[in-house]
């Protein structure tokens, strides 16, 4: 047990992480030396930063509270906090259960941490992280919150109304990053293109891209987690002029027919989900996008589900998850609905689908062999280099694997890569 080792362990998304960094930076100022997520964890004390946005990730964070708890019965731990999604939503039951963890943190009070420690929150080191990813890419969060309330999702009832970080606040950090050497930026909100109108009641991620864009130094900008209604199609004009914004759009779909997305309060239509797409398309050439669906909601027919494999077969997602639906208390859907499909079924029509998009992804990737990329690379690993290009955002995409032995490459540094073989999740190239 080393003393003034803090261990971090960050589960569920890249907004948790994100926390976790700046949480990091203010035990850091106050003298402790933090890890995250080792494999194997030392420290006296350890943070755990839950998920808690469905049963899996729930049930990951309640096994990590319970495997640290029993470290710290045994000894080998001092002592043990939690904080984020979970213990936001359920700590009063967290208490009860697992009384083993000296104090429970919600998602927005987990800086009380400091002064429970006897440390004082340091004013310069506000907005500060300390990145735990590789030294050349950073999550830049620009909102916390989510005013969208789908039927199924609990997050708005963890995280509150949406709220948009100032503009300026955000510009500076970005800069302050580059400043530390940081090339790429992955956007991130619980919605994207909301950005702003809590502010003024306008939509202002095109400006805030645009501007960041602007900042020398910035190289690659990936914006995660955009949402199809009232989507700001002046985002696309900026994505297209701007050689540093990533031809990449994570926005989750969910659905496509009328009678789910009706049922899941989703605000849009099959017909006007297809012009999106359409649109999006044209004007943003070569554009990935990346989505996310869901199976099993309740009420999906046989018809339904028919239509989501048809429109997935359309729109040739270059990137694509799903996931059976389950239902999460004190949601629309929790409320109003019976959870009456069926779990096999549920994990049929997802082995199906997810069947049909491995073969598109398997075409998609083909099709790259005898191109030439810029690619960035993330590390070495065995034989290979291992980068991505735009398209590919980290751990969640497709990566390009260069043999090591050709000659030396550097972490963070672009290259032009040719692509001389594709699998379904990797290709593989030579640095011309």
């Amino acid at each position: 047990m080393k003393k003034n080792q803090i261990d971090f362990i960050t589960l569920g998304c890249s907004k948790n992480l994100v926390d976790s960094e700046k949480l990091m930076k203010q035990f850091e100022a106050n003298g402790y030396k933090c890890t995250h997520d080792s494999k194997n964890p030392q420290g006296e004390i350890a943070v755990i930063n839950t998920c808690g946005f469905i049963g899996d990730a729930k049930e990951e964070s309640i096994n990590t509270i319970l495997e640290f708890a029993e470290a710290k019965e045994n000894g080998r731990l001092r002592k043990l906090f939690v904080m984020g999604c979970l213990s936001q939503r359920y700590r009063d039951e967290l208490e009860k259960e697992i009384p083993q963890v000296d104090k429970y943190y919600g998602k927005f009070d987990y800086k009380q941490l400091l002064s429970d420690l006897g440390k004082a929150e340091i004013p310069a080191c506000n907005g500060q992280r300390v990145l735990t990813t590789p030294h050349h890419y950073a999550y830049i969060k620009i909102s916390e919150g989510c005013d969208r309330h789908c039927a199924y999702c609990a997050i708005p009832l963890i995280t509150g109304h949406h709220v948009s970080r100032p503009k300026s606040e955000i510009l500076d950090e970005v800069r302050e990053l580059v400043t530390g050497g940081v090339k790429e930026f992955q956007i991130i909100a619980q919605e994207l293109t909301f950005y702003g109108t809590d502010i003024d009641g306008k939509q202002h991620i095109a400006d805030l891209v645009s501007d960041m864009a602007d900042i020398p130094g910035v190289k690659w900008i990936r914006l995660h987690y955009a949402y199809p209604t009232n989507f700001p199609f002046e985002l696309l004009e900026v994505m297209r002029l701007k050689d540093n914004v990533c031809k990449y759009l994570d926005i989750a779909l969910q659905h496509i027919s009328d009678n789910m997305l009706s049922a899941m309060r989703r605000h849009i239509t099959k017909s006007e989900t297809y012009e999106l797409i359409e649109h999006i398309r044209k004007e943003v050439p070569g554009i990935h996008l990346r989505t996310t669906l869901m199976v099993g909601f309740p009420g999906e027919s046989d018809e339904d589900f028919d239509e989501l494999m048809e429109f997935v077969r359309w729109a040739r997602f270059e990137r694509m998850g799903a996931f059976a639906y389950s239902e999460e208390e004190g949601t629309y859907s929790a409320m109003h609905y019976e959870d009456n499909v069926n779990d096999e079924i549920k994990q049929k029509r997802l082995d199906t689908l997810m069947a049909l998009q491995q073969d598109i992804s398997s075409e998609i990737a083909a099709s790259k062999v005898g191109k030439v990329f810029k690619v960035i690379v993330d590390r070495k690993e065995g034989d290979y280099y291992i980068g991505r290009t735009e398209f590919s955002s980290p751990e969640v995409d497709p990566e390009v694997l260069i043999p090591a032995v050709e000659k030396q490459l550097h972490v963070g540094r672009f290259y032009n890569v040719r692509i001389t073989d594709a699998e379904e999740f990797d290709l593989y190239g030579t640095v011309v």
